[in-house]
């Protein structure tokens, strides 16, 4: 798919239809599998990347309802073990976490993803898999998919220190230490993504968690001995895609709007604090907190935007830095991010897609090892590429607000924010040709 997007001029909107949260989507999924009574889940994202995730529970056994005002998820007494691979298409996400859960169930599970997800590395979590005693085979010794897991249980008990800040590999070593034969620990450099932690917990898990003094996170998992409690959420909409039309009004000069009922966790919010840092008006107004706190953001464009330096808490903005990158080719001056080599192992390579993409809107950018600088400027009308990612598709579709913009495989914006070409049409025009 080929979409040209046409220049904007000042707006205001007012957005109540933003794609529900993937992160908690992908959960409610694989944990109403821990409870032995349906949950019941509103607003369930119908992306391409959690229908995977559904689909993939199914074949495990998941009975699945659709209501007026939702879908029951109703678990299997045990998990099946399937006849065909588990079709993970290009969620990340699903393929770590399904790592962990069937690591430590008993039967052989193959794991596989899209040629984009097949080239991206799983031995972050398999290595400490194995450590525990889970069976797991893949190409390049485990650490590309395909993947078979031979599941048992339980899994021995650890004490595991991650490199790295990832919800993904936290999540993993969290369903693999609740079936395991001890209490767990797992310890990260920085708080990540916490989803999962106040899922869980919701549901009865017993995990206890503190930030030491050095800002570190040191977890503390107990084996699970029944089944938990079944799930009642209704999901919010995701701040990494609202960000996007933050990011729209941010870069519009003369431009305001209100981004309802979203997901306010200070761990997903990060990138909205760094567009404040840039100058940009923006307010939070919470309204309800059951697992998650939810609320409205409102954001008013300023006169100009100012460069920024990003180095810190980059666990907690990884998804939005190639967003970010658009504020900053509209910023005055020159703007950095660090501390991100994270980016370079995403969908795609992140770093040197927003570069090469920013040049050709003419805008100079320079790649660094772990992150990029970006001098701000006049951007010009442009043909990029989506390098099959769903971020690099919508965060160039939204620069295409300043000058106009063509993009190729824009089909990928698909994955996570299904209507956000809806959305963007109501700002500007959008032409949309399905046959490229």
């Amino acid at each position: 798919m080929r979409i040209k997007v046409s220049p904007s001029i000042g707006f205001e909107i007012d957005i109540s239809k933003i794609a529900t949260d993937k992160s908690i989507s992908h959960r409610s999924v694989i944990f109403s599998l821990l409870s032995n009574k349906p949950s019941f889940v509103r607003n369930y994202l119908k992306g391409e990347d959690t229908l995977h995730t559904l689909g993939i529970a199914k074949k495990l056994g998941l009975v699945v309802k659709e209501e007026k005002d939702g879908l029951v998820f109703i678990p299997p007494e045990h998990l099946k073990e399937p006849s065909e691979i588990l079709d993970c298409g290009n969620a990340g996400t699903a393929m770590r976490l399904y790592l962990g859960l069937l690591s430590a169930r008993e039967g052989m599970f193959i794991l596989s993803g899209d040629c984009y997800l097949n080239v991206r590395p799983m031995k972050r979590v398999v290595e400490p898999l194995r450590q525990i005693g889970a069976t797991i085979f893949g190409r390049n010794e485990g650490n590309l998919a395909p993947l078979v897991v031979m599941g048992k249980s339980p899994l021995n008990a650890f004490d595991y220190v991650s490199k790295i800040a990832s919800a993904q590999v936290k999540s993993a070593l969290i369903l693999s230490g609740l079936f395991s034969n001890g209490e767990c620990k797992y310890t990260e450099p920085q708080l990540s993504r916490d989803h999962t932690e106040r899922m869980l917990i919701g549901m009865g898990a017993r995990l206890e968690s503190k930030v030491n003094l050095n800002g570190a996170l040191e977890l503390k998992i107990f084996p699970q001995k029944t089944p938990l409690n079944p799930l009642e959420i209704n999901i919010p909409a995701d701040p990494s895609s609202a960000f996007f039309f933050a990011l729209a009004i941010a870069i519009t000069p003369n431009s305001r709007g209100i981004l309802r009922n979203v997901l306010l966790n200070v761990t997903r919010i990060e990138a909205f604090k760094v567009l404040e840092q840039m100058g940009v008006c923006i307010t939070y107004k919470e309204h309800s907190s059951t697992y998650e706190s939810i609320g409205d953001i409102e954001i008013i464009s300023p006169s100009s935007l100012k460069a920024v330096e990003v180095s810190e808490r980059i666990a907690w903005l990884i998804d939005e830095i190639p967003a970010l990158a658009i504020a900053m080719a509209c910023a005055k001056g020159v703007s950095r991010v660090s501390n991100a080599k994270e980016l370079r192992v995403k969908e795609t390579d992140r770093i040197t897609a927003v570069v090469k993409n920013l040049k050709l809107c003419g805008i100079e950018a320079k790649e660094l090892e772990d992150g990029f600088e970006i001098c701000g400027g006049d951007f010009k009308m442009c043909e990029v590429p989506s390098y099959g990612d769903h971020r690099i598709a919508m965060s160039f579709a939204i620069a295409g607000l300043r000058d106009g913009i063509i993009i190729t495989q824009a089909e990928y914006i698909n994955i996570s924010f299904p209507n956000f070409l809806e959305i963007l049409n109501a700002i500007t025009q959008v032409e949309v040709d399905n046959e490229s």
